[in-house]
């Protein structure tokens, strides 16, 4: 399994999880019961059918988390998800102190987001 997994959220979210100390997700995560995390080759799959309509910047844009997957231990799970696919699910409260790497999503001109050219070593 990959070493590094990833978030998306909402740059509001993120910065109440660093003030309270803790995430405990999206309202998708909630519905769910668990935090929805991506691989690096799943990011542009969950960016485009998630997110496509979350294109704000400053306060209501996205931040991408990047996160030691060892560090979540045994309540990080892999899971069949999106065409059977193997998604990590995080079952329980996450430590934003975790966090590698936080980086706002900008949107390029063609209305998709623009990740990271060094998201492999996030």
């Amino acid at each position: 399994m990959p070493k590094i997994v990833y978030k998306v959220c909402s740059i509001d979210e993120w910065a109440a999880a660093l003030e309270a100390g803790v995430y405990v997700g999206s309202a998708d995560d909630a519905r769910d019961g668990f935090i929805h995390f991506s691989t690096a080759a799943q990011l542009p799959g969950t960016l485009a059918r998630h997110f496509a309509d979350r294109q704000g910047r400053g306060r209501e844009g996205l931040v991408l988390i990047a996160l030691d997957a060892a560090e979540l231990a045994t309540a990080l799970k892999w899971e069949p998800a999106r065409d059977g696919a193997l998604f990590p699910h995080l079952y329980g409260p996450l430590d934003p102190s975790l966090a590698r790497q936080c980086t706002p999503l900008e949107v390029g001109p063609d209305g998709r987001h623009i990740l990271p050219g060094d998201l492999a070593r996030c």
